[in-house]
């Protein structure tokens, strides 16, 4: 009996230290930011010598019309870089999840905006966007077309910031989804084969169903970068022009460096991390119901029923 005890306790012995190093590195951190949002804090004083203000800084942000709509850019930007990065990166591996000569460096040349650094594609891309020596505008000059105002229109500039987001983290779609797809049961896919389903309906009914456990995971992963993007966005626009481009990790940034509110931002981060963390038990009790079809369909294409999919010409 005390041997199965000591076996029992075994595995949390091991994971012991790291709890602690993370429940230091995480909590505590956590912890000081809760306690000094509800602080008139500056970064002249020592926190201990703040005036304790209880929820007026939460309530003040709930009035503050700045705030406000770096909230509202914020989600539409996750919104439309998510999308579009979650579709371009599924497209591509789908298209590229095949045996074709020179395919290895083709994926390899897919994968290297990624390992660039933020703020070497924030410069990168605004030299591009530059109005005047800029490869865009040149190019639209040459062709007899009127220069774009990238970085100087509102519109424009989030549309900017938005290309350079796509251009730099569809890769890493890209290569979760291609994961996905190659950790596929090739038994299923074969079952789908023998059963006449066309190229689309094995995508739609056995590869994409298949692969929504790891894309809701990826979808998710995504969505918590693009909330904290910061120096891409600075380096391209620094949040303009006005507030077409400040999302809410720039104005906290903005808030606690330059107006030297720092009881402020940390209500801002509290805000943030209470969307994240709804965001976040959402995508996972989905991921749950997700994982469970996928299992029961894996089942039912292994089992090869005759019936399972439309006549080519009538699948939706």
């Amino acid at each position: 009996m005390q041997t199965a005890n000591v076996n029992r306790l075994t595995p949390y012995l091991f994971l012991a230290p790291a709890a602690a190093v993370l429940a230091i590195a995480l909590l505590y951190p956590i912890g000081y930011m809760i306690y000094a949002s509800f602080l008139d804090w500056n970064p002249s004083q020592r926190i201990g010598e703040a005036e304790f203000v209880g929820l007026r800084n939460y309530i003040n942000l709930l009035g503050d019309e700045s705030f406000r709509e770096s909230f509202a850019v914020t989600l539409k930007f996750a919104a439309i870089v998510v999308s579009l990065e979650m579709f371009v990166g599924v497209g591509l591996a789908l298209l590229l999840d095949r045996n074709i000569r020179g395919m290895s460096l083709l994926r390899t040349l897919f994968i290297l905006p990624m390992m660039i650094a933020p703020i070497v594609v924030g410069l990168m891309w605004r030299y591009m966007y530059h109005p005047t020596v800029g490869i865009f505008n040149r190019t639209l000059k040459n062709l007899g077309l009127e220069p774009v105002p990238w970085l100087s229109d509102g519109d424009w500039a989030f549309a900017s910031v938005i290309i350079a987001d796509v251009w730099q983290w569809t890769p890493f779609i890209f290569i979760l989804s291609l994961a996905a797809l190659q950790s596929l049961p090739q038994s299923a896919l074969e079952a789908a084969r023998i059963d006449g389903a066309t190229g689309w309906q094995q995508i739609w009914y056995i590869k994409l169903p298949l692969m929504m456990p790891v894309l809701i995971v990826t979808c998710l992963l995504r969505l918590i970068d693009a909330f904290k993007v910061l120096e891409v966005i600075l380096v391209l626009t620094n949040g303009g022009p006005g507030l077409s481009t400040e999302i809410l990790s720039l104005r906290i940034s903005r808030t606690a460096s330059e107006f030297r509110e720092l009881g402020v931002a940390a209500a801002m981060s509290n805000y943030l991390l209470i969307m994240l963390l709804v965001l976040t038990l959402g995508m996972f009790l989905y991921n749950k119901v997700a994982e469970t079809r996928a299992l029961r369909l894996r089942a039912q294409a292994e089992r090869s029923p005759t019936d399972r999919f439309p006549a080519e010409g009538a699948a939706s």
